[in-house]
């Protein structure tokens, strides 16, 4: 299944623990559930103007959730860990207050 690049990546990942990876220089993404390594590896790539290391994927696994007595399910999601070369960043983290 061929992505344009803009269909790859959904949104940054905002939680305490993608901003505690930022010293490493890793960054976090939601992706297309159908999105792999080297699709993802080419859309930071043209995206952001970096050289991407590394890409690690996960699957984030849905949740039973339950309000009084009514039950649902939240969805699951894919979620990439890209880390970039030495001395790159991503703009879209940098300006955040952790």
């Amino acid at each position: 299944m061929s992505l344009h690049p803009n269909e790859v990546l959904l949104a940054p990942v905002v939680s305490e623990k993608s901003y505690g990876m930022l010293s490493q220089r890793k960054y976090s993404f939601r992706v297309h559930k159908d999105a792999h390594k080297t699709q993802i590896r080419q859309a930071v790539e043209q995206l952001f103007e970096v050289h991407v290391e590394r890409v690690n994927v996960l699957k984030v696994q849905p949740k039973p959730k339950r309000r009084g007595v009514s039950k649902g399910i939240r969805p699951g999601w894919k979620k990439a860990i890209v880390q970039v070369r030495e001395g790159e960043t991503i703009d879209i983290f940098e300006g955040a207050q952790v």
